[in-house]
Parts: C-alpha cells; sequence; structure tokens
C-alpha cells in the first residue's frame, strides 16, 4: 500500500479529481476526509457532533479527531492498493502524524488553482442532502436545475460553501495547509499539476506525475 497525498485549496477539485481517478482505477482507493467527517456528523457520533461546529464555521478540525478516522482507514488498507488522500494532512502536525504511522508516502501532488477562481468555484457549489451526489451550477450542472439527477431531492448549498466562510477558509489554507508544499518539496516527493485546465486534463496530468 501506497499514499499520494492531494495537496491544494477547497475547491481546486482534489475531490473530483480523486473520485474520478478511483472510479476508473481498481488499485486507487479515494480517502476524503471531508466525507469521513460528514458521514461522522450525518450519524451524529460523539466526534461528529464536536466536529460539526469546526466544519460549518469554516475552520478546520482538530487533528486528533481527524487523525484517528484516518488511521483506521490506513489500517484496513492492504495489498497493492494506492491511498489518494484528500484533506488530510492540512497542517504540519498531521503531516507529523501521518509519519509516525509509517504509511508510505509515494507523492504529494499539487492542484495549483488561483483564489479568485476557487471562489466562483465553490459558490456554484451544489450537494444533493440525500444520497450526496454534487454538482456545480456551470461545470456540473443537473439535468434539471435545483434538482438531482439520482435521487429527485432539491439540491442544497453546504453551510462551509457559502461566500464568506470560504473566504475564511482560503485564510486558514494560506495561514494552515499552504506551509505543507515547501514540507513535502523538501522531501523531494511534490509534484504539481495546473488545475484550472478541463477535469480529465488535469485527471491524466495528476495521473502521469504521482
Amino acid at each position: 500500500m501506497n499514499i499520494v497525498i492531494l495537496l491544494g485549496a477547497p475547491g481546486s477539485g482534489k475531490g473530483t479529481v480523486a473520485g474520478k481517478l478511483a472510479a476508473e482505477n481498481a488499485n486507487l482507493k479515494h480517502v476524503s476526509s471531508g466525507d469521513l467527517l460528514r458521514g461522522a456528523v450525518a450519524k451524529g457520533t460523539p466526534s461528529g457532533i464536536e466536529a460539526k461546529g469546526f466544519m460549518e464555521a469554516g475552520k478546520l478540525v482538530p487533528d486528533a479527531l481527524i487523525a484517528q478516522m484516518i488511521k483506521d482507514v490506513v489500517a484496513e488498507t492492504t495489498g497493492d492498493v494506492t491511498m489518494l488522500l484528500d484533506g488530510f494532512p492540512r497542517n504540519l502536525a498531521q503531516a507529523k502524524i501521518l509519519e509516525e504511522m509509517g504509511a508510505p508516502v509515494k507523492s504529494a501532488v499539487l492542484i495549483d488553482v488561483p483564489d479568485e477562481i476557487i471562489q466562483d468555484r465553490i459558490a456554484g457549489r451544489r450537494t444533493c442532502p440525500k444520497c450526496k451526489a454534487g454538482y456545480h451550477v456551470k461545470n456540473l450542472p443537473p439535468k434539471v436545475e435545483g434538482i438531482c439527477d439520482v435521487c429527485g431531492a432539491e439540491l442544497t448549498i453546504r453551510k462551509d460553501d457559502n461566500p464568506d466562510t470560504v473566504k475564511d477558509r482560503l485564510v486558514v489554507y494560506h495561514g494552515e495547509t499552504e506551509p505543507l508544499i515547501k514540507f513535502y518539496e523538501d522531501k523531494g516527493v511534490l509534484k504539481t499539476v495546473v488545475g484550472t485546465d478541463p477535469i480529465d486534463t488535469v485527471a491524466k496530468n495528476f495521473i502521469a506525475v504521482m
């Protein structure tokens, strides 16, 4: 088992790229810390309840909460699998926790997108509250405006995707997460792809460098 870390600002396309690659390659496993946390929130687990307040405010969930969830996934992943780790680590402390797990990091791939494009992307996000399918009003619109293609539920805007929260999330990213770029560059495993290209191109370039 190897780990490829996805780096990039919220809205850079990390989850979209990782999900696409995992769906097309049986030996790739997409592990999203955000999905793990949202699942815990939806189920009302103790960690989910604690994490909810941080997520809705656009702040980072405490390291101990997310680290335990990631540890469990790493422990259960065996064989010839490359884990696409999306959303963890989000800071240097989490990067050190990952090192302590002893999981081999093959590479860290930065999906590079300017802030102004990030803000436009996130403002257009829509999510199905029932089946969790994701859409975008410009880039991935549903067949019927405001309605999920999969289950027919009315689409919603996540609280952490509203414009003010997005600005806060970018501030947090630049202060807390961006230092990981140099961290992995110093280790000689950093790769970079342009994140403003069409998703198929980004995915192709990602898998080429990872």
